[in-house]
């Protein structure tokens, strides 16, 4: 088994146990997708048919309003699922961009195939389920830190969950998702390590 799917298992594994012949299933579903950098995988309006696994790269999920202004939602990397899944498993046109970053691999698995293997085993329709609610769960503590944390204390909650995004993600986006100004980013960076 290659490295990737070995990742994707010990993904799906830690979500929720499957056995071996849910596992043929879900694993026969997956496919090599890659996408050079600054590749708008989801656009917003349009439909999200694929949900990815990250081999390589980073990406990032944004918002873009009116005014043309950027609000960075969350990064993906490897290994973890990435794409637009609400729009995806709603079936309603995306809001939000789903961008590579660096030049990314992934493994992809179609709407239409993740339905077929959800629909003949529970157990992966349960993984499924309970890999959103995980989701989920993160974004309720996304929408406490914004609410309630300085930048300084946004920036050490992040530093804490991904103590190795300031390697991986450029600065720019980094300032954009915690809701400074890049000027000051690298002052934040000092405060927070000072």
């Amino acid at each position: 088994m290659s490295n990737s799917l070995q990742q994707l298992k010990q993904l799906v594994q830690a979500i929720h146990p499957i056995t071996e012949a849910e596992w043929s299933e879900f694993v026969g579903i997956w496919h090599p997708f890659m996408a050079k950098r600054k590749t708008l995988l989801t656009v917003a309006g349009e439909q999200e048919n694929y949900l990815y696994f990250v081999e390589e790269g980073v990406q990032r999920v944004y918002f873009l309003d009116q005014q043309g202004r950027e609000a960075t939602l969350v990064f993906t990397y490897a290994p973890s699922f990435g794409g637009v899944v609400d729009a995806l498993m709603l079936q309603l046109p995306a809001r939000y961009y789903y961008q590579t970053l660096t030049p990314s691999g992934f493994l992809r698995a179609s709407l239409a195939d993740l339905q077929l293997v959800m629909h003949q085993c529970p157990a992966i329709e349960t993984m499924i389920r309970l890999g959103i609610t995980q989701a989920l769960s993160g974004v309720l503590e996304r929408l406490v830190e914004l609410q309630c944390y300085s930048s300084a204390d946004k920036f050490r909650s992040l530093l804490q969950r991904s103590p190795h995004i300031l390697q991986v993600v450029p600065h720019k986006y980094l300032a954009n998702y915690i809701g400074v100004d890049p000027t000051n980013f690298s002052k934040l960076i000092n405060s927070v390590r000072g």
